[in-house]
């Protein structure tokens, strides 16, 4: 039974992680191709995007706080290196969290640069997170 929720968590991280690291890296490259339209459209199209984008984000960043705290807590014996390695992380996702929440509300300018910072965040994690597993 434990195995099994083991499983379960480590996938529901890979998952949420994967979903808002794509939705970001998505909304980057359609707003990008948005840029053709007048500017009203785009500002359009970029609203409805980002709240369509709302529920998955929010849905996602509580997966990857619950599962993470489970896979964290689950898994005792951490290194002092893998502590700070680790903090380290979770600034940067706590940098991809405040992202997330501010490219979903409505009318916010920048929003492709915003989607873009939080895209390389979550690629700099994912690259942390495969480093960490290394050295567990």
């Amino acid at each position: 039974m434990v195995e099994g929720l083991t499983v379960l968590m480590r996938w529901l991280h890979m998952a949420a992680a994967a979903c808002l690291t794509g939705g970001m890296i998505y909304g980057w490259i359609a707003v990008g191709a948005a840029a053709t339209l007048d500017e009203r459209a785009r500002a359009t199209v970029s609203d409805r995007m980002a709240m369509a984008f709302r529920p998955l984000a929010i849905v996602s960043m509580a997966a990857l706080v619950i599962s993470g705290t489970y896979n964290l807590l689950s898994n005792p014996g951490h290194t002092l290196r893998y502590h700070i390695v680790l903090i380290a992380k979770l600034l940067l996702v706590a940098h991809i969290f405040a992202v997330a929440v501010l490219l979903t509300k409505p009318g916010r300018p920048r929003r492709r640069r915003l989607m873009l910072g939080g895209a390389v965040s979550s690629l700099a994690v994912i690259g942390i997170a495969v480093y960490l597993h290394r050295i567990f």
